[in-house]
């Protein structure tokens, strides 16, 4: 008797598009290498109308194309490529990635051993760092995501301006509290449990407000370091840009007002705007820009206002359905970053390039 193969779990790769052709096919070539059999690909392009693509994305196998008049950002790009996908398995994923070949298989074997989790993240390396043959964590995400009581992510292997060398500190699997949006796997029943990406965020943070969805819930945020993908970072916008600070402070507030619980908002919210204030006039003093950076986070906090009826609604349906409490979701976090003490000598911290911190 002839053994046949086991049917392997459904797993779509939905990477948002916006430009930069040559950066998604040198990802899309990556992808092909990929041994996991029942693997699909969906790029959606965010309007951005490129020449081409139709073409480009028809060269690999099992990829499609969705093409949106506008611009929805990642939150809604991959929103979008969801409600194309019946996979079992989403991994949401940047266009500047490159690939270890059995990346995914190890993702799968995690998530179908216990099926309380509800996202995982690969180990994320830097891709420039690789180029010249170190290895090196990247800055969003790295061996995954954390955050303070006040609201501040951070990642194991980067604090503030340090980014770690990997020499093996981080190869252990490990509860996290969010995984980064350069490559998330998450089980599509959870996704849709927790209601998808919030689209208002547009893009940044809109994977960590996903993953504490997922927590509330009563599902895990799990790190495999056996899976490898490789990120170029900064494509989509640059590193230290007034947009960039715009949409990470108005997130970051937002990220608040929907998940905490009352009385954790009512201690975290006077302290961080005072934080805001700081973080402005550091922009202001801090150089070239400065202005513009000031004036960034002012809107942030504007439009937090504006958009205040609506985050209120999103966060009742949130707070209604919440089954774990602060006290148990931020128990082996710090109580805050800024306190937090650092040890610069912890690990060896790559001098190949700058870290950029979030302040």
């Amino acid at each position: 008797m002839i053994e046949t193969e086991r049917v392997r779990p459904s797993v779509d790769i939905i990477i948002p598009h916006y430009r930069g052709r040559d950066m998604l096919e040198r990802s899309l070539e990556s992808l092909e290498k990929t041994r996991y059999p029942s693997m699909g690909i969906i790029v959606v392009d965010n309007g951005g109308d490129q020449a081409g693509l139709v073409f480009l994305v028809k060269r690999f196998r099992n990829a499609r194309l969705l093409r949106l008049r506008e611009n929805k950002g990642y939150a809604g790009g991959c929103n979008e490529g969801l409600r194309l996908s019946s996979a079992e398995y989403l991994v949401f994923m940047n266009d500047d990635t490159e690939h270890d070949p059995f990346w995914l298989e190890h993702l799968v074997q995690v998530a179908e051993a216990d099926k309380g989790i509800g996202a995982l993240q690969p180990k994320i390396l830097s891709l420039k760092a690789w180029r010249k043959q170190q290895r090196v964590f990247d800055y969003a995400g790295a061996a995954g995501g954390m955050i303070d009581r006040f609201g501040f992510p951070w990642c194991l292997g980067r604090n503030f301006m340090r980014i770690e060398q990997d020499t093996g500190q981080f190869d252990r699997s490990q509860e996290i509290f969010w995984a980064s949006g350069v490559a998330l796997f998450a089980r599509r029943t959870v996704i849709e449990e927790v209601g998808g990406f919030d689209e208002s965020f547009f893009m940044h943070m809109e994977e960590i407000d996903l993953c504490w969805r997922m927590k509330l819930a009563g599902f895990s945020v799990i790190s495999q370091p056996l899976s490898v993908v490789f990120h170029e970072g900064a494509a989509s916008m640059p590193e230290g840009s007034a947009e960039k600070i715009f949409f990470n402070h108005r997130n970051n507030i937002a990220l608040l007002l929907k998940n905490l619980s009352a009385m954790s908002l009512l201690l975290v919210m006077p302290v961080r705007l005072i934080l805001e204030f700081a973080a402005a006039f550091f922009y202001l003093l801090r150089g070239s820009g400065g202005v513009k950076k000031f004036r960034s986070v002012f809107r942030a906090l504007r439009q937090n206002a504006q958009l205040l009826p609506e985050t209120l609604r999103k966060r009742k349906l949130i707070q209604g359905s919440r089954k774990i409490s602060d006290r148990a979701l931020f128990r082996e976090m710090p109580f805050s970053l800024f306190l937090r003490k650092l040890n610069p000598f912890t690990f060896p911290v790559w001098k190949g390039g700058p870290g950029r911190s979030y302040l």
